[in-house]
């Protein structure tokens, strides 16, 4: 099982070290935000490969950050492209 696990860590690494490039070579924002998001995927699936091999229930909670962490700067980046800034301030205050 061992054997199995490393493939997949190989094959998680691999496609970490393709969507980096996509990052930085991106030819629009909207394919790094894609990106992005795929490193959180990848980074998620590293994690739990991880913790299979190691045998601990301690890192699930680390996969749910980076789920969330993944889910927000998504959003973050839509809401980014779509208007022009994440946070509006209302200057009626």
């Amino acid at each position: 099982m061992s054997t199995v696990f490393n493939i997949a860590l190989i094959i998680l690494s691999l496609a970490l070290i393709c969507f980096l490039y996509r990052v930085v070579k991106g030819p629009t924002v909207a394919d790094r935000v894609i990106a992005l998001d795929a490193i959180g995927i990848c980074l998620a699936g590293i994690v739990a490969v991880l913790s299979m091999v190691l045998e601990t229930s301690v890192f699930l909670e680390i996969i749910l950050l980076i789920g969330i962490l993944a889910f927000l700067g998504t959003v973050a980046f839509a809401k980014f492209l779509q208007k022009g800034v994440v946070i509006e301030r209302d200057g009626n205050h």
